[in-house]
């Protein structure tokens, strides 16, 4: 099927915009986390001037009551995310407008793959940060996706193409759709795990002039980073799992084996087993605290190798980055 070159280019502007909102966004929880503690004054009192009785409303005599203007955080957090829905809207219609122009599943190179990513850890986010004691995290949380999106469209880019032969199946949009989305999932995990260690460290009695006391402060407490972190996994270790699977099926099909020690799946099934001790030490007693969450920690750094030291260094029977 001949590429779309008009609906590849709309793709693209789609992609470019998603990530100059994405960075709206960013600066306005920024204004957010900053002026977390701004006070506003919600009512005055009028001074009579000349002996005249002052005016009344009817809250009482001498007293008018201004109408409560929210403090600077919350108006700018409240702008955030609306302006997060049309990040997200531009970001997902350059995933279906890639798929359009190549008349395939948008999954067939590493751009791709970073892209899907992306929009799936937006989407966990909102469905497990809905809680307004999250919203300090989604600095955090836009950072490293940012950084992702900015590699993927430039380092990683590819243009729009027909997939090489070995991707031409129906197990294309089965298996790499399962993986990018667990992969978006373990991004959340991993920042929330991360998040934890930095609160743990910086406990609510630092002094105020402590920079690094402050910023933990206004962060939700260890616990609830611990237990997102925990919720996430949970979501993304079988989500994962099951990509793996339909990975081994897909190799028997197309290379007459089940499982090979390919780079590429070794270092799956490392990461695997990794967020599979985390659960467990999640659910140890002795280990649920930090130990967890550095190995929750360690399993997102093997998913990290997987994805660019793998693909771009090693090379194997999956080297389908798209690079030239």
């Amino acid at each position: 099927m001949p590429i779309d070159e008009t609906l590849a280019g709309y793709s693209d502007l789609a992609f470019k915009s998603a990530i100059v909102v994405y960075a709206l966004v960013l600066v306005l929880l920024i204004v957010q986390y900053a002026s977390a503690r701004t006070k506003q004054v919600v009512e005055r009192e009028l001074v009579p001037v000349g002996g005249e009785k002052p005016p009344t409303a009817p809250d009482g005599p001498g007293k008018i009551t201004e109408t409560p203007r929210p403090p600077l955080s919350e108006r700018a957090g409240n702008m955030a995310f609306s302006v997060l829905f049309v990040a997200i809207a531009l970001h997902v219609l350059s995933i279906v407008l890639r798929g359009f122009a190549t008349g395939r599943f948008p999954l067939g190179n590493m751009y791709e793959f970073v892209t899907m990513a992306c929009a799936a850890a937006t989407v966990v986010g909102i469905v497990f940060m809905r809680d307004a004691r999250y919203r300090s995290m989604w600095v955090f949380l836009l950072v490293p996706m940012l950084i992702l999106m900015f590699l993927a469209g430039t380092v990683l880019y590819a243009d729009a193409a027909p997939v090489v032969p070995a991707l031409r199946s129906f197990w294309l949009p089965l298996h790499v759709t399962i993986v990018s989305v667990g992969s978006g999932v373990f991004l959340v995990s991993g920042v929330a795990s991360l998040l934890f260690l930095y609160r743990l460290r910086q406990p609510d009695g630092a002094e105020a002039n402590n920079i690094l006391g402050t910023i933990a402060r206004r962060l939700p407490d260890a616990r609830m980073l611990d237990r997102l972190a925990y919720r996430t996994t949970i979501v993304g270790f079988p989500l994962f799992g099951a990509g793996v699977i339909l990975g081994a099926i897909w190799a028997e099909a197309a290379w007459g084996r089940f499982w090979g020690w390919d780079p590429k799946e070794t270092c799956s099934f490392i990461a695997w087993v990794l967020y599979a001790a985390y659960l467990h030490a999640r659910a140890t007693s002795g280990w649920r605290d930090t130990k967890a969450a550095w190995i929750n920690i360690a399993a997102f750094v093997a998913m990290l190798f997987n994805l660019f030291i793998i693909n771009m260094v090693i090379s194997g029977l999956h080297s389908y980055a798209g690079l030239s």
